[in-house]
Parts: C-alpha cells; sequence; structure tokens
C-alpha cells in the first residue's frame, strides 16, 4: 500500500511541476504589430464539413492578412460542403475548392487531402487548417513572425477550445489537460531529440520549401495522429519545430456533443502512447485508481496535499488555455471517467479493428 501511495504521489508531483513550468515559461503564440506580406497558401481538408466550413471560410475573409489563397479539399463529402464552398468561392476571388478523388490504399483520409492540397499550393508557406476553425486578427503576421526569428520548418498552435454543451465541458478539456501536464512545450524547440515532439493538425504552419522537399504528409500517409508524427519527422530531420498555445487568435469547437467527443478522443488516444495497450491501461490505473487508493486511507494530510496539487494544477491549465477554471474544477471527477472510457474504447477499437471516423476506418 505505502508503495502505491508512493507511486501515486511522485506521479501527481510530477505532472504539477510539468504544468508549473509551462505556467511560468508560457508557450503561447506572442501577438506582433510587424506586417509581413509573404504569400501564404491557407489549405482545408473537409469531408461532410457543412455545418463548419461556411465559418471558417468567412473568418479567414474578414482577417487582416491579405497576401493569402485557400484552397479546399472536398474529401468525398456526402452532404452539401462542396456547394458551400463552390458558392462561397465564386464571389471571393482569393478562395477555391477542389473536387477530391478516391482514396488510394494506404492513406488515411486526412493525410491524402493534405497530400493534395500542397500539391496546388503556391504560397511561400503552406498553412493547414481544419474546418472547424476560427481564425481571428494577428494570427498569421503572428505566426509567420515566429517561423522567421526561429527559423521554422514547421509551427503547430492548440487552438482555444470552444465549447457550449455539457458534453463537450466534460470531455473536451481533457485534451489541454493531458497536453500541459505531460510535456513541457518548450521542450518540444529547444530540445533536438525527435521523442519531444508533439503538434495539433487544427494548425499547421510550413515552410513550403522545406514540406516540398521532404512531403511531409505523405511520409506520414497511414497514420492516425499524422500531426505528432510530422513534428517527429521535422525533428529527426533536424528543422526546427515548435508548439505554441494559440493565445486567443485561433479557436475550434472540435466536437458538438458528448457522443462526438467520446468517439473522436476514443479514436486518437490509443495512437498517442505509440499503440501499446499496457502504456494506456498503466497510466489510466495511476492516474485514476492511484488518487483512490489515497482517498481511502482517509488520511486527511494525504489527501489535502493530493487535492491541493490537482486543483492548482487545473487552474494553471484552465488559464494557459482560456477555459473556465472553476468548471474544471468542479467537472474534475466527471472528466476523469470520461478519460476511463475513452481509453476503454479506444483500446476496444484497436483489438476488433473497428476504429472509423466519417465511415472511413482509421486505423
Amino acid at each position: 500500500m505505502i508503495i502505491v501511495i508512493s507511486i501515486t504521489l511522485l506521479f501527481i508531483v510530477l505532472r504539477f511541476t510539468v504544468t508549473l513550468f509551462n505556467f511560468i515559461s508560457n508557450p503561447k503564440l506572442t501577438r506582433v504589430n510587424r506586417r509581413y506580406d509573404d504569400r501564404v497558401s491557407i489549405l482545408i481538408p473537409a469531408r461532410n464539413e457543412a455545418n463548419n466550413i461556411l465559418t471558417l471560410l468567412q473568418s479567414i475573409s474578414n482577417q487582416d492578412y491579405k497576401d493569402y489563397e485557400v484552397i479546399v479539399y472536398d474529401d468525398d463529402s456526402s452532404d452539401s460542403t462542396y456547394e458551400i464552398c463552390s458558392k462561397f468561392a465564386a464571389a471571393h476571388k482569393s478562395f477555391s475548392v477542389i473536387k477530391g478523388n478516391e482514396l488510394p490504399q494506404g492513406w488515411l483520409g486526412k493525410n491524402h487531402a493534405c497530400y493534395q492540397l500542397a500539391k496546388k499550393a503556391k504560397g511561400k508557406y503552406l498553412l493547414f487548417l481544419d474546418a472547424d476553425d476560427v481564425v481571428s486578427d494577428h494570427l498569421i503576421n503572428s505566426a509567420i513572425h515566429r517561423m522567421y526569428i526561429n527559423k521554422l520548418g514547421l509551427l503547430s498552435l492548440f487552438p482555444n477550445q470552444l465549447m457550449q454543451t455539457t458534453g463537450e465541458k466534460v470531455t473536451v478539456p481533457l485534451l489541454h489537460f493531458l497536453l500541459l501536464n505531460l510535456l513541457p512545450l518548450r521542450l518540444v524547440f529547444l530540445s533536438k531529440n525527435a521523442a519531444t515532439a508533439t503538434a495539433c493538425g487544427q494548425f499547421m504552419l510550413f515552410d513550403a520549401v522545406t514540406y516540398s522537399e521532404n512531403q511531409w504528409h505523405r511520409l506520414a500517409k497511414d497514420k492516425v495522429v499524422e500531426d505528432a508524427e510530422i513534428m517527429r519527422l521535422v525533428k529527426a530531420a533536424a528543422y526546427n519545430g515548435e508548439v505554441l498555445l494559440a493565445n486567443g487568435m485561433i479557436s475550434c469547437r472540435m466536437y458538438k456533443n458528448y457522443k462526438e467527443a467520446i468517439n473522436g478522443f476514443s479514436k486518437n488516444a490509443l495512437a498517442a502512447f505509440s499503440y501499446s495497450v499496457p502504456g494506456l491501461m498503466v497510466y489510466i490505473l495511476v492516474l485514476i485508481g492511484g488518487p483512490m487508493i489515497i482517498l481511502m486511507t482517509l488520511n486527511f494530510n494525504l489527501i489535502f496535499f493530493m487535492g491541493g496539487l490537482i486543483i492548482l494544477t487545473r487552474v494553471m491549465i484552465s488559464l494557459s488555455s482560456g477555459q473556465n477554471a472553476w468548471y474544471n474544477i468542479i467537472l474534475h471527477p466527471v472528466q476523469m471517467v470520461n478519460m476511463v472510457i475513452i481509453a476503454f474504447l479506444s483500446i476496444q477499437k484497436q483489438l476488433t479493428k473497428k476504429n472509423e471516423w466519417k465511415g472511413r476506418r482509421v486505423g
């Protein structure tokens, strides 16, 4: 029992330390007033995104950067995605839409769509966005500035997450919770080790020359978590990569309800652990089981120490990610239960080979 409690407390302290480092180092994209005029190709893969895509396109047309082209790749949508994009492109000369081809064997859908988009792009920079993003002023200028000063081959941002329903609030915060207490984000840029790599496919900005020479999406064509894999490839090839929080300059509503969120997270959870079922199970056991054992000891000092670190961790992560700290503290137990559900479903999908997303198998 003492060993289990010691391991649990060590795990909590280590995660708190990582969170504290991220909070103090403040890994956010800095807003800049300097204006750039490099041509940016904004590339958007879209499959059945009729409910989201127009909001993104309007936000791009309204933001403050002007030297850009937008190309949407309609990835065999069964809804009105193509018609919506075509109508918008007809009224905005910088926008165009491509009707996608059949998905080749050995490719995953998004990876193939991004690869096709890159072949059509003509910008100095290639900016891949998800169809449920919304961009704001200062985003592109600030991102290009970061590319210049750090000589980056890839800059990835974790957008602020928009949540409206209760189902979203008890699931979506897990993204930043896991991100900010497991990995010091500054190390992605500072360390040359490819193992210190993560990224977010909701915002991936590449130097076009570097991308053309390496064809990153082709190299990661069958990877479910292609964003993190591409960052590893970028670092392994000795290019600079950086991951930051978006600082309110881009937001995303990943899912619209509880079911979508659970299904969406469960398709990726195991991939984040290199498809190691034991690795994911051990993590969940320590994350959830350890604190439960400490609670059962009824030792006030231990419980107070553990609870204090968990609460401080949630506060720091919430403030860094632009989320409501009170919600995340109150909903923490429910979010942890959902973490167990997500892990279970992810393992089930892997073992049964039934991991699907938007009508396609993804793993």
